[in-house]
């Protein structure tokens, strides 16, 4: 089958296309013939830092369809369509087929479509899980979305708005319409406006991209609010993780949140997707073979919402 491998002495990119074994399902694992996939940070950051999946193949969103069920998997059979987060299970998913836990896979709503299914994995249970952990929502809380133009993003704005919040939007102006239209009630462009400075305060804050100080997120949040903090700069990251528990003894809430997979969560947001409730914001869809190009693109930061990968499309 053919595969996009890590290769360190491939230049540029050092991402190839190979072929490979067709992987065998173990105990426990279906197998999936990989329809559409998409481009996570997971993905290019892994890479960046050195940490390899053992089959060299990265990808952690995949739809496609059950090609082989392996021993002791029960509710699966050949065909059924399936959409799966393999970022727990050793990626793989940059492949023609795709084996891991039946666990990480849950049914592709009926008439769904896989680009739009693959969108959702990954970027779409950490914006959910990263909204919960920063407390429950209701209807008419603020909620500030500090980097709401990339995959997270544009599903927290769009979730926040869901759960009854009133959404103010970061982003730059570039992306400010866009992330109008998915529902934000305000957008703030950072390069022109500190939304450090904004006037008012919020119950909740959700810190997804952006090289902010705790403090600078204490003094936007109201009393009892909470600031949760699932990506951005490595200062950003690792002053919530050290920082946050101490800040948290005060008047506001300070988390870092690692977003697991969770068969629940996926299909409960494929299901709103099903519903046309939610929408994943695809800026782009890119051939098999162009997988290196758009792991390229995804790493200089400007992306807008997911890109995908259709694997039909070549």
């Amino acid at each position: 089958m053919k595969a996009i491998l890590f290769d360190k002495q491939a230049k540029p990119l050092q991402l190839v296309e190979r072929d490979v074994p067709m992987p065998e399902p173990k105990r426990g694992e279906l197998r999936v013939r990989v329809r559409a996939s998409s481009i996570n940070a997971a993905d290019w950051r892994s890479m960046r830092m050195g940490i390899i999946p053992r089959s060299r193949i990265f990808g952690a969103d995949v739809c496609g369809a059950v090609d082989a069920v392996g021993p002791g998997v029960e509710g699966w059979q050949e065909g059924d369509e399936a959409v799966g987060d393999l970022s727990n299970y050793g990626f793989g998913g940059f492949a023609e087929f795709a084996c891991a836990s039946a666990e990480a896979f849950v049914r592709k709503p009926a008439g769904l479509d896989p680009l739009l299914a693959s969108a959702v994995p990954l970027a779409g249970v950490t914006a959910l899980q990263a909204l919960r952990a920063a407390g429950d929502i209701s209807a008419g809380q603020t909620v500030l979305v500090v980097g709401a133009s990339g995959g997270v993003g544009t599903f927290a704005v769009q979730l926040a708005r869901h759960m009854g919040a009133n959404v103010t939007a970061v982003t730059s102006g570039a992306n400010a319409k866009a992330i109008a239209d998915l529902g934000a009630n305000r957008v703030i462009d950072y390069t022109k406006e500190d939304y450090a400075s904004v006037a008012g305060r919020f119950d909740r804050i959700l810190a997804v991209h952006g090289n902010a100080s705790i403090g600078t997120y204490a003094r936007l949040l109201k009393k009892g609010g909470t600031c949760a903090v699932v990506g951005g700069s490595l200062r950003q990251v690792f002053a919530a993780l050290i920082l946050g528990p101490l800040w948290s003894l005060g008047r506001t809430k300070h988390r870092a949140i690692a977003a697991r997979s969770n068969a629940k969560d996926l299909a409960y947001l494929l299901e709103l997707v099903a519903r046309e409730t939610i929408a994943p914001s695809i800026e782009r869809v890119y051939r098999f073979a162009e997988i290196p190009l758009a792991m390229d693109y995804a790493q200089k930061g400007h992306a807008r919402g997911k890109l995908v990968i259709d694997y039909e499309e070549e």
